[in-house]
């Protein structure tokens, strides 16, 4: 029988090396719990998935089709091919989550679609690196360009501007291009922004939302909202051929009306980046360097490689894939100042 090393660190209750650590919230395990009681109708059928869908509605103050995934990778990819041939081809910044972090599914979903990598400052598409790529070739030997995909926030923590949204729906616009954006933290950029959701979306220009909840406090579930509705056109289908359907769809609608209702989606991004912004100011009290501006609950920190060795001996988690040296440090709507105090001070003595 094999025997298993027991940990040498005692495990931590709070981490930070991504916002899909965090457990359920109240809000959305009390909805939950409340869609549990009793039968209702299945595959979307029921009413908390139609009142879910309804205040997403209110919320963006547009007339959108919603439809909900279990993740975000299925999201990304199913509204990227719902936008695509698979002759097409889709821009997207060379830090893009659908580039580096999703097994080549958007690809897949679109029976092969291919991204075209453009460059920009702190994880933003710059316009003319975009207007580059789509102007490079136009015969039929080369893959069209058919979407420009963001993020927001980014990878690596900054967002877009309404007026840099704008620039980029000018482009489209000029070229035929659809906009995709992947909201893996959108809730964080409407706190960060002081803007409201329908200002960071189709009033700049955006055609469709991949809206993240699990990061917001939900156990599982992504929204995807399609603000230009005939996009939308057989999307259900292309949800049930993909095993997106949910059958018992409540328990991913429910969640989500329980943070829609409450506003618990705002308040949980909202602690989410005032934790971010405590972190951001131990850090630099420590002497360290950001490698990008934290503009919402993400802090990229410069950190020589014997500390950031230190910190895992004593059973940190944490993300180092973005730049040499450089460590993710990821808060979210249950991060709490003492966790933070304690990574700070191990920190402090691994430096």
């Amino acid at each position: 029988m094999q025997t298993l090393n027991p940990p040498t660190t005692q495990p931590r209750s709070q981490q930070f090396a991504s916002d899909n650590y965090s457990g359920i919230c109240p809000e959305a395990l009390e909805y939950m719990l409340a869609a549990n009681a009793g039968d209702v109708p299945a595959y979307g059928n029921d009413e908390w998935t139609q009142r879910a869908a309804d205040r997403f509605r209110d919320l963006f103050e547009t007339d959108c089709e919603v439809f909900f995934t279990f993740n975000g990778t299925a999201a990304n990819s199913l509204a990227l091919a719902s936008l695509c041939q698979s002759y097409h081809s889709v821009i997207c910044h060379e830090l893009a989550h659908i580039e580096t972090d999703e097994c080549g599914a958007p690809e897949f979903a679109s029976n092969g679609s291919k991204l075209l990598l453009a460059s920009g400052d702190n994880g933003k598409l710059a316009p003319e690196a975009v207007e580059k790529i789509i102007t490079k070739r136009s015969d039929i030997h080369y893959p069209k360009p058919k979407v420009i995909s963001l993020t927001q926030t980014t990878e690596v923590g900054t967002l877009y501007s309404p007026a840099e949204l704008l620039a980029l729906r000018e482009l489209a616009n000029h070229y035929s291009l659809r906009i995709h954006m992947d909201g893996a933290r959108f809730a964080n950029a409407v706190v960060s922004s002081g803007l409201s959701p329908a200002e960071l979306t189709w009033q700049s220009g955006v055609d469709v939302l991949c809206f993240c909840g699990t990061k917001n406090g939900m156990a599982v579930g992504e929204a995807i909202l399609f603000f230009d509705r005939p996009l939308a056109e057989d999307f259900a289908y292309r949800c049930k051929q993909a095993g997106q359907l949910a059958s018992k769809m409540r328990f991913i609608s429910a969640p989500w009306l329980g943070l829609l209702e409450t506003g618990a989606w705002l308040r949980n991004a909202e602690h989410a980046n005032r934790m971010a912004a405590y972190l951001e100011d131990q850090l630099r009290g420590l002497g360290l360097s950001l490698m990008f501006p934290r503009q919402a609950n993400g802090v990229f920190v410069e950190m020589p490689e014997p500390a950031i060795e230190r910190m895992r001996e004593k059973g940190w988690l944490f993300y180092t894939f973005i730049g040499v040296g450089g460590v993710r440090l990821m808060c979210a709507w249950n991060t709490t100042a003492a966790a933070i105090d304690a990574l700070v001070a191990d920190i402090k003595a691994a430096l």
